[in-house]
């Protein structure tokens, strides 16, 4: 019996002593270096230009065709007017958002024509 509470003691005595955290040192932070000057890049408003309406000649291109199969779905061509638009308001960044989704609502609409129709 006389173990046995030592080695309970023991069991205790070594469970307070893990659940006992180390003091923490005050350890001063080192000095941020000063970071060099990084150069914004500059935006290219032309080929950014350029880049919307080539993405909007894609994106007719693939509501075209899913409209010839009849799988175009109304979101996609939602998104080529809203692409339309933008390119025609001059937001390049707005017109390549859109004409992207566009061109992928035209070819989910697309594949989806390989799956069996619902009974």
């Amino acid at each position: 019996m006389f173990e046995s509470a030592r080695l309970w003691w023991a069991v205790a005595g070594v469970l307070a002593t893990a659940c006992v955290a180390p003091a923490e040192k005050a350890e001063t932070a080192p000095a941020i270096a000063a970071q060099p000057n990084v150069a914004t890049p500059v935006v290219d408003d032309k080929a950014l230009a350029e880049e919307a309406k080539a993405l909007l000649a894609q994106a007719e291109t693939d509501v075209q065709r899913a409209r010839a199969k009849r799988a175009l779905w109304l979101k996609a061509w939602e998104d080529l007017l809203a692409a339309r638009q933008a390119v025609a308001s001059k937001d390049h960044a707005g017109a390549i958002r859109h004409a992207k989704r566009a061109s992928e609502m035209a070819q989910l609409g697309l594949e989806q024509l390989a799956y069996p129709a619902v009974k």
